[in-house]
């Protein structure tokens, strides 16, 4: 076989398990060679549109089976696969489309609409009518030459601080970030794997769907989260291994019926997007369960670190350790090793660059290694915690202030369910931190009881000079928090 890309992977599943499930969807159950059927004829009808390695074919649409044939056969091809996030504004969307140059855009029916308007050259809606035409297609063999070296997919950044970059990911970013997740996330063959979270992020795709896929397990795949349907769902299929955001382990924990399921079969509970709360870690550990945190981004395919479940609440806070092929250093302002820095990361899994951006590909490297732009510290035991986004920090009166850091300590007051802490222009120390409070559930506070459990806890000049209630923040897909709206909205003077 001369593809040795991930597009190979539905074959040579298909040739070791071939009756095992890949993948459940609603009241539909999907065989590994199934898959690899209807992708290899999917790679066809591609072709025969006239797609070709190196063409980039995306995909808008939630969860769902034609996801995961259309990103293999794009591999089939050796073409580049781009997937969509749904949730951004239609102009976003064309940006993306056209920054890609995207030849073909493979689409649920929600978004027949913005496909027939967004100028993509080739549609193809998911259906009936592409059913008929895979049927009547051919599930010949087709073994395009595909190294690790060559493009595998485009990732769009979340695109917070402007327009989103598309980071380039080869075939051996994707290989090398499954190998890490699969030595530190010990993914077994039986498991089945309950992915909620939308398959365009990062996370969901490269660190939750190829590592179960690699091991032969089973994609339970959902179109929207729902808590009480995820434990519907943990019970009925024995789900073994789940991905989430804290929010969504949050709406979990927080059903009436929570504390009476039968989580038995739950081997693995795999959270990113933000640390995980310490409340919410006692929460799950009371039903016998502990979380596997991953720090990563998009750029590094994205596992850069792990906090196993035994050092949850040993290292609170921390990002855990890098991934086994994963290096990372800290540099200070000039660049030079330091104990407190932004955190650089090197290794296989790390991405060749962003798509068409050779500027920004320059200043995002330092001597080989990524510069992530996030200020970490390490302790005796190596274990990684994140301070803040570099450019996130505050500067009063010439201390540097890490937002993180407030948040943190603010989320252990029990009145407050979610937080963000950032800077606002001060007359006398050019800019003091405001904290943006979203209260808990039924639970009653003032400003001034929040603010004082700080008293004693952080300096003075840490303190929110202010303090103000939302009803909710708003958070990318990811479950990260959107700081520049987040400004936008709570950054005034008043």
């Amino acid at each position: 076989m001369r593809n040795h890309g991930v597009g190979s992977w539905t074959a040579r599943r298909a040739r070791k398990t071939p009756h095992r499930a890949a993948v459940v969807h609603g009241g539909v159950q999907i065989t590994y060679a199934q898959l690899h059927d209807r992708s290899t004829r999917l790679a066809h009808h591609l072709r025969h549109l006239g797609v070709r390695p190196g063409d980039r074919v995306a995909f808008l649409g939630p969860n769902h089976p034609s996801f995961l044939e259309t990103f293999f056969a794009a591999g089939q091809l050796g073409a580049i696969f781009v997937p969509l996030n749904t949730r951004l504004a239609e102009p976003e969307l064309r940006h993306c489309l056209t920054d890609s140059g995207a030849s073909v855009l493979v689409h649920t029916p929600a978004f027949a609409p913005f496909a027939l308007s967004c100028g993509t050259p080739r549609l193809v809606p998911v259906g009936d009518t592409l059913d008929e035409d895979l049927a009547a297609g051919t599930p010949a063999p087709l073994d395009v030459p595909v190294t690790h070296a060559d493009t595998a997919v485009i990732m769009y950044t979340s695109g917070t601080t402007g327009r989103a970059k598309g980071a380039v990911l080869t075939h051996g970013n994707l290989i090398w970030n499954s190998l890490n997740t699969l030595v530190d996330g010990e993914f077994a063959a039986g498991d089945v794997t309950l992915l909620s979270a939308p398959l365009f992020h990062t996370a969901a795709l490269n660190m939750t769907c190829l590592p179960t896929v690699l091991k032969g397990g089973t994609l339970v795949l959902e179109e929207s989260f729902s808590p009480a349907r995820t434990l519907d769902l943990v019970e009925r299929l024995r789900v073994t291994v789940m991905f989430g955001v804290p929010a969504m382990f949050q709406q979990i924990a927080a059903e009436p019926r929570f504390a009476e399921a039968d989580l038995s079969s739950l081997r693995m509970l795999l959270c990113g997007g933000a640390p995980v709360p310490e409340a919410l870690i006692r929460t799950y550990q009371r039903r016998g369960l502990g979380f596997l945190q991953g720090y990563g981004m998009t750029e590094a395919s994205p596992g850069v670190c792990l906090l196993d479940a035994e050092h949850a609440l040993a290292k609170p806070g921390s990002a855990g350790l890098p991934h086994f092929f994963s290096d990372i250093r800290l540099v200070d302002p000039a660049g030079d090793d330091a104990p407190h820095g932004e955190l650089l990361v090197e290794g296989p899994n790390v991405m060749s660059g962003y798509w068409n951006l050779p500027e920004e590909t320059a200043a995002a490297f330092q001597d080989g290694w990524f510069r992530s732009g996030d200020i970490a510290r390490t302790d005796e035991d190596g274990y990684v915690t994140l301070v803040d986004r570099a450019k996130d920090m505050i500067i009063s009166g010439g201390e540097n202030i890490y937002p993180a850091e407030i948040e943190n300590l603010l989320y252990e007051h029990p009145a407050v369910g979610d937080c963000a802490v950032i800077g606002v222009r001060d007359d006398t120390w050019g800019e003091v931190p405001r904290a943006v409070v979203v209260l808990a559930p039924g639970v009653r506070a003032s400003a001034e009881d929040i603010l004082a459990s700080l008293e004693g806890r952080l300096a003075r000049y840490k303190i929110p000079k202010s303090l103000v209630f939302t009803d909710a923040l708003p958070r990318s897909g990811a479950g990260k928090l959107l700081k520049p709206r987040i400004r936008d909205h709570f950054g005034t003077t008043s």
